[in-house]
């Protein structure tokens, strides 16, 4: 009898379900994926089931309804598509499929996929920063169209540039637009307008309108970077108002067809004409109306008392300077006598204080002789001492004969 196996915990069958959804689905997120449609179904639910194969192999895919009513074109089985969507697994069935959220047609899907992925590349690296574009020249006096010399787009050009403007010179560089070696050509064409010695003021490249197939060559990145590198302002005139091709975005200016290019690169004559006629209509009336004002204010001036009668004014301050010349004179004939009665009153002050305006009123002063010191008191005199008494006029001089007290002076009967 055999023996029993050890094993590990087994795993149900939800739970290896589980982690092989939660795997798949961790892994393979935004995979695009090409091949054949089969079996494709539209229930009234609005989703679309499928299935996507090729030579070896297949998988189930389902587009949700919010993606199938965005589609540009049916789905029908043997159709080539490419498919963008995550991996999901369906449990209770045990299978996975493809959640698409984008179906193109192969071929356009894949070239449409090239290009976005150029485009991040490029864009990165800021070949489309609007920051870079320059303008183009008012009035440019040369032109050079990079394009295919037999095609439509050089006939269109040169017709609506010469019904708007006449005075400019058109370059035509030879340039295959279309196929194999059209991106070397349109490459050497744009470098060689850049390398002529008188360079041209517009450089305009593009063809007319077609598929995305044979517009193609504008999204190739040789020609993106000469477009880039281009020291002339670069108009791009792709003819396909649909999609933009990437010589649309990094060029300076973008024309939807070579017509609305030559509408960009030269302006209108007629508005040109229009608008000069314009301005001077206007600056005739500015001119006539700064005519009418200034002639209004020389009238106004004329009538001015200042020109009327030029001499008031010189009479006036005449006036103005004898009155005060009058002002002044008075002014001065008051202070003058002002200064002079106050210089009386001081002087008769200065007099009464005099001690020869106390002799004048018939005092005298009296000293001694010897020391010529005043004698105000008697007791500092001695019998014999000669005075010397001053008066109003000349003096005398004496000798004490006596001394009377002066209380005796007071008793003594005037004698």
């Amino acid at each position: 009898m055999d023996e029993p196996i050890e094993t590990a915990q087994p795993l149900s069958v939800s739970q290896l379900t589980r982690c092989i959804k939660q795997s798949l689905e961790a892994e393979f997120t935004g995979v695009w994926v090409s091949g054949e449609l089969s079996d494709v179904s539209r229930p009234q639910s609005g989703h679309i089931y499928l299935t996507l194969k090729d030579e070896a192999a297949q998988i189930r895919g389902v587009i949700w309804r919010s993606v199938a009513s965005r589609l540009g074109f049916d789905l029908q089985d043997g159709q080539q598509v490419v498919c963008c969507g995550d991996i999901d697994v369906y449990p209770p069935r045990g299978v996975y499929q493809l959640i698409i959220r984008r179906v193109e047609p192969l071929g356009v899907g894949a070239l449409q996929l090239a290009l976005r992925k150029l485009h991040q590349r490029l864009a990165g690296e800021g070949l489309f920063d609007p920051g870079r574009k320059r303008p183009l020249p008012r009035f440019p006096r040369r032109i050079a169209l990079v394009t295919s010399p037999t095609g439509a787009a050089v006939r269109d050009f040169l017709e609506v540039l010469r019904r708007r403007w006449r005075g400019v010179q058109v370059l035509i560089i030879p340039a295959k637009v279309q196929g194999e070696g059209a991106a070397q050509d349109l490459v050497r064409g744009i470098r060689l307008a850049n390398a002529l010695a008188d360079p041209p003021d517009v450089l305009v490249v593009g063809r007319g309108g077609g598929s995305l197939e044979d517009l193609w060559c504008f999204n190739e990145e040789p020609v993106v970077r000469a477009i880039y590198a281009s020291r002339i302002p670069v108009v791009s005139a792709v003819g396909h108002e649909i999609d933009v091709t990437l010589s649309d975005l990094v060029a300076d200016v973008r024309a939807l067809t070579p017509s609305e290019a030559a509408s960009l690169v030269a302006p209108a004559a007629e508005e040109i004409r229009a608008g000069l006629d314009g301005m001077r209509a206007r600056l005739s009336a500015a001119l006539r109306a700064r005519a009418s004002d200034a002639r209004a204010r020389l009238g106004a001036f004329e009538q001015h008392r200042v020109f009327r009668r030029p001499f008031d004014r010189i009479h006036d301050l005449a006036r103005q300077l004898d009155d005060l010349d009058l002002r002044a004179r008075r002014a001065i004939i008051y202070q003058f006598r002002r200064q002079r009665d106050r210089l009386a009153a001081l002087a008769a002050r200065l007099e009464s204080l005099s001690p020869l305006g106390v002799l004048a009123r018939g005092y005298s002063v009296t000293q001694h002789t010897a020391t010529r010191q005043v004698v105000t008191d008697a007791a500092t005199l001695a019998v014999g001492d000669n005075l010397t008494s001053r008066f109003a006029q000349g003096q005398a001089i004496s000798r004490v004969t006596e001394i009377q007290p002066a209380d005796d002076l007071l008793v003594s009967p005037p004698g």
